[in-house]
């Protein structure tokens, strides 16, 4: 602004308007009409670059006083003088152009003040929030590296901990070994130090290997236990198996596919018990049968070493076995992104109670069961969704508790009209499907479980 009025000022058009108008003054009785004319439009001309140079200088003063200054003084001012002087005829149309410039440029320039400070706010605004996303990424990525060196440090703490359950396993083992061992050298230590074989026939029972209590207390507890054993395996189907069938049902929509693996687990979990224990008895009996004497059997005392040293039992062996035989099965499925693991909780107390089962007396065993055989009032409850009017299985949902032949639990299973027909065809299906009868043919072929007694386990 200092600039444009220096040089206004420097050019002397003020003086020369001045005089201009002193000379036409002068010189007006003079001159004729057309030389005043002249001079008029000369020094109107004049005024007009004068008035130019003044509402420049008016704008740039105007800018540097900010968004809002001096507009009070532009509205009490110059506006009303501008509005009453040019709305005269005599005024011209020079003025009434120059006033409306000078509006239109005032209304620019205030539009132009807003938008710029509209811009300015959103950059600033863009700014922040470019700058708060920054610091959410810098977060999210922080956590990542705390949550992959999180699963990094859980990864080598499993492999310890299996390392460890190995360990610890080996260390049962060995000290099973050892404590029979012990046995033996106390038995045949008692039998040396007794001076005739009357004496050692009048030994106390307490005096036997490996037994702290009366002789045959596995029998004579076998009531209780059963009565346990029978109740934890109907907490299982009212509990486990339901939390076992709502994990299954958010990766699994179909339900009948959900029931099907849950039964199989059940079935394959009472199968790799009942192995898991006849091998743990024959290695038992081979060890006590070393230093076995007294009024008691060899089979009790092998017996009442089992019921006291279930711990020793390597139910997680057994659990994998079972998660072997389902991964090979030809009835059941998982999607590509689970594993049966995901209800290893559940096979492993099915294990466990199995396992407990075979060291009653009589042991107890669940009921054979095949897809379309005849439904049994005796054997089963019908499921929900059953055709209560179908005579015959579609699928099992849970298998029956037996006592040499005799139901002692109920177990659960689906009816509808026409299984055995759908039974067929699937396994038409399946039989007309080369890639799967080959992959079935070499998973079965290593287990000689299976491949020992196929009928016992169809299901």
């Amino acid at each position: 602004m200092a600039e444009g009025l220096r040089k206004l000022v420097g050019a002397e058009s003020g003086r020369l308007l001045q005089e201009k108008l002193e000379s036409w003054y002068r010189d007006y009785e003079t001159n004729s009409c057309d030389q005043n004319l002249n001079r008029c439009c000369e020094i109107i001309q004049l005024n007009s670059e004068i008035q130019g140079q003044l509402f420049t200088i008016l704008n740039e003063t105007s800018r540097e006083g900010g968004h809002y200054a001096g507009v009070e003084t532009i509205k009490t001012r110059p506006l009303p003088w501008l509005g009453t002087c040019f709305s005269c005829a005599t005024s011209g149309r020079l003025f009434e152009t120059n006033l409306s410039l000078a509006q239109d440029s005032i209304e620019k320039d205030r539009q132009l003040r807003e938008l710029a400070s509209n811009q300015a706010f959103q950059l600033q605004k863009l700014q922040e929030e470019l700058t708060s996303t920054h610091l959410q990424l810098d977060h999210i990525e922080e956590d990542l590296k705390t949550s992959h060196a999180q699963e990094k440090d859980a990864l080598r703490k499993l492999a310890r901990l299996n390392d460890y359950e190995r360990q610890i396993q080996i260390l049962r083992d060995e000290i099973s070994i050892l404590d029979a061992q012990k046995s033996v050298l106390q038995s045949r230590l008692a039998r040396s130090r007794s001076p005739s074989p009357r004496h050692r026939a009048s030994r106390s029972p307490g005096s036997f290997p490996l037994r702290s209590c009366s002789p045959g207390q596995a029998r004579r507890k076998n009531a209780s236990r059963r009565a346990c054993l029978v109740a934890r395996f109907g907490d299982i189907y009212a509990q486990e198996r339901l939390d076992a069938e709502t994990l299954l049902r958010t990766y699994i929509s179909d339900v009948e596919m959900v029931q099907r693996i849950i039964y199989i687990a059940a079935v394959e979990s009472f199968r790799a018990a009942k192995m898991a224990y006849r091998q743990f008895k024959i290695r038992v009996r081979e060890t006590l049968s070393l230093g076995h004497s007294g009024p008691e059997s060899l089979e009790d005392t092998v017996l009442d070493y089992i019921v006291r040293h279930e711990d020793l039992y390597d139910v997680q062996a057994s659990v994998n076995e079972v998660i072997r035989s389902m991964n090979i099965s030809p009835k059941i499925s998982l999607p590509p992104e689970i594993d049966f693991i995901v209800i290893s909780s559940l096979i492993r107390e099915l294990c466990r109670v199995a396992f407990s089962m075979q060291t009653l007396v009589p042991p107890l065993d669940i009921a054979f069961g095949t897809d379309g055989e005849l439904f049994s009032e005796t054997k089963y409850r019908h499921s929900f969704g059953s055709d209560f009017t179908a005579a015959l299985v579609a699928y099992h949902v849970w298998p029956a508790l037996m006592e040499n032949d005799v139901v002692i639990v109920k177990g659960e299973a689906v009816t509808k009209r026409g299984a055995l027909w759908s039974r067929r065809s699937r396994s038409r299906s399946r039989s007309t499907s080369p890639l799967l009868s080959h992959h079935v043919s070499q998973s079965h072929s290593p287990s000689p479980v299976r491949s020992g007694s196929p009928s016992k386990w169809a299901y």
